[in-house]
């Protein structure tokens, strides 16, 4: 297992890490660990936006054909002064 050092991490950050880590009891360094590999696990390891991602998962179940709506023309608008 590999280990990183964090240099120059602000007071304030330490401190909701330290406070974090107490409330779930864990160590400053398991909350560390934890919080990276939720963050990390939760990317998208293809890079697609949500809209590709959905479409590849739903692509299996087949498609489904919308009808076309048709388009009137625009309404007039509203005259207020009136």
């Amino acid at each position: 297992m590999g280990s990183i050092l964090i240099r120059q991490l602000d007071d304030e950050t330490k401190s909701k890490l330290r406070l974090r880590a107490a409330r779930s009891g864990h160590s400053m360094e398991q909350e560390a660990r934890q919080i990276l590999q939720h963050s990390l696990a939760s990317e998208s390891s293809s890079g697609l936006h949500m809209v590709d991602a959905i479409r590849r998962r739903m692509d299996p179940l087949g498609g489904i054909e919308l009808p076309a709506i048709p388009r009137d023309s625009r309404p007039e608008p509203l005259k207020l002064d009136e």
